[in-house]
């Protein structure tokens, strides 16, 4: 869906707050293509079926900044989702101090994104 919105395919989703991360890099479609790519291969990990035959072209490194803030909001926003729909995946992660971010992302001290709908 995230491609579509970015290839202009869909009028749902266009304004979604998330997706700015990625319309505002130079590459959008290569961007989220390299996301999903990871994604895909943590769905590999996790035994979800995932058909990465919808996940465009990447070939380029690319980074996405992201922000502490941001990083942190986020965090609090999936544990919340897994206390209700996974408490044991929620027990094992709500340890963790600092969440690893996905590899497309360089953190920087901040705070929430502007965009971010809190």
């Amino acid at each position: 869906m995230a491609q579509a919105v970015l290839r202009g395919d869909t009028k749902g989703y266009q304004h979604h707050p998330q997706l700015d991360r990625f319309k505002n890099h130079s590459a959008s479609l290569e961007a989220i293509s390299v996301y999903l790519k990871a994604i895909y291969a943590e769905a590999e990990t996790r035994g979800y079926s995932f058909d990465k035959t919808k996940i465009g072209p990447a070939y380029k490194s690319i980074t996405l900044s992201v922000t502490s803030g941001q990083l942190a909001y986020e965090w609090k926003h999936l544990l919340g989702k897994l206390q209700t729909r996974n408490p044991s995946l929620y027990r094992k992660l709500q340890a963790a101090e600092t969440p690893i971010p996905h590899p497309i992302f360089k953190v920087y001290v901040g705070e929430v994104e502007s965009w971010e709908r809190v």
